[in-house]
């Protein structure tokens, strides 16, 4: 009898326990739960991988949740919150590291938009001129001019792409093609001989 009773006893304090530890694993779950999500979209932008990661973390604790196994919930959380945080700091460190190099970008961008656009603007002219007058630079013979006016107009294709990735937010990729239109643009006017 005594044993029956020791053993009910026993397990009414497990029970109780478990009770005990129900409210601080639901409210440990909530809290890395919503720590996560004030970051998520930040992060599946920035930091893709590691939010899969902590994102199977935080799966677990809810799985250990739904199971009733409160004490793995309240024993693994601090882990889970941590992982959280670290998500945090490096999305907050490649956030700030893609608005740097967007802001360099920009400034690029507007060192060149300044100077390409009149350098196509001689060159069309300087172009025009030796189409009319047909008297082509000291050693360019005729295939040399046909192969600088390709050129030439693949440079204003270039210039006219980036112009259109940067309206669309792609600055780094227009600057990209940008330089290369002005390098073109260089080659261009030393081979056709513009005055600059």
């Amino acid at each position: 009898m005594r044993t029956s009773r020791f053993i009910a006893l026993a397990a009414a304090a497990i029970l109780a326990a478990c009770a005990n530890q129900k409210e601080p694993a639901e409210q440990a779950v909530a809290k890395v739960d919503a720590s996560l999500n004030e970051v998520r979209a930040d992060a599946q932008q920035y930091a893709a991988d590691q939010l899969q990661t902590v994102d199977t973390s935080v799966k677990r604790l809810k799985d250990n949740l739904a199971k009733k196994d409160y004490r793995a919930v309240v024993m693994g959380a601090p882990a889970v919150s941590s992982e959280v945080e670290a998500l945090k700091e490096q999305v907050a460190t490649a956030k700030a590291d893609a608005e740097a190099t967007l802001a360099a970008a920009q400034t690029e961008w507007n060192e060149l938009s300044a100077s390409v656009p009149p350098m196509v603007e001689k060159l069309q002219a300087r172009v025009d001129q030796l189409t009319k007058t047909r008297k082509l630079p000291k050693g360019m013979d005729k295939a040399a001019f046909e192969s600088a006016k390709t050129n030439f107009e693949s440079l204003k294709t270039e210039w006219t792409e980036a112009g259109s990735e940067f309206a669309s937010g792609q600055a780094a990729s227009a600057v990209r093609k940008a330089r290369s239109a002005k390098a073109k643009a260089e080659e261009l006017i030393n081979a056709l001989e513009v005055k600059v």
